[in-house]
């Protein structure tokens, strides 16, 4: 066991989960933060050593009661992953501005929020903060004009991160998770979506859960010590070999 304790936001489901299984694995405590209150109880059931905080992070007051909470439970942040969002796919045209500004509250602001709330806690311990973007903050696809736009930002955000918390001896980092097999995409992926991606990704395959997870709890480690300021997309090379899946634009 270890005395560090991550922050986790979206924890109750997902690659928030695998990557809370895995700090715990490390040896870690775990602040669990999600505004699924029946999802989060019965995700956090018996992981020894984390903690569910059941918070909207879109919500300023929300997020400020939520460290203040998790610093008195934990008495220590070492690392933030942002990980809470939300997927709303849909035309331009068909996009209104509500639509737009669920997604940026959720996406983008909570990421601001929260890392804002969490700075001085990370001061303190020379912290990590990794904040989960998107392929589709990398590339342009259809049907994503806010949740790729939000992305994007997410990426810019990282990098102000860098910049201006790094004499403070706290990284930033952000990773961009490709394709990956949650039980959500199964669902809403046709055959002739899947098939497109296998096509379309240098591993012909979907990623999983837990191994962008352990892309994060690796970069909130002593092992990316010297590492800051960088984007990487885990997402089986498919960033690197171009745009455009016929079978997603219909």
């Amino acid at each position: 066991m270890t005395d560090k304790v991550a922050l986790v936001t979206g924890a109750a489901r997902g690659i928030g989960l695998a990557t809370t299984k895995l700090f715990i694995a490390m040896g870690w405590r775990v602040a669990m933060v999600d505004r699924d209150r029946e999802e989060l109880g019965t995700a956090s059931l018996g992981i020894n050593g984390a903690t569910p905080f059941v918070d909207d992070i879109s919500i300023p007051a929300d997020v400020d009661a939520m460290v203040q909470a998790v610093t008195k439970t934990f008495g220590r942040i070492d690392a933030v992953v942002n990980n809470a969002g939300v997927a709303d796919f849909g035309p331009i045209e068909g996009t209104d501005f509500a639509r737009w500004r669920r997604v940026m509250e959720t996406n983008l602001d909570g990421v601001f929020l929260v890392t804002q709330a969490c700075i001085p806690a990370l001061k303190q311990t020379r912290g990590a903060l990794v904040n989960i973007a998107s392929i589709s903050g990398l590339r342009a696809s259809t049907l994503r004009v806010a949740y790729g736009t939000s992305k994007a930002a997410v990426i810019q955000l990282t990098k102000q991160q860098a910049a201006e918390l790094g004499e403070f001896g706290i990284r930033a980092n952000c990773v961009c998770p490709g394709p990956v097999r949650t039980k959500l995409a199964m669902a809403v992926h046709s055959p002739a979506i899947i098939a497109a991606y296998h096509d379309a990704i240098p591993l012909n395959r979907y990623g999983s859960e837990q191994e962008i997870a352990e892309v994060i709890t690796f970069l909130c480690s002593e092992r990316a010590s010297y590492v800051t300021g960088q984007i990487i997309a885990v997402d089986g090379g498919f960033e690197s070999t171009g745009i455009g899946l016929p079978a997603l634009r219909g």
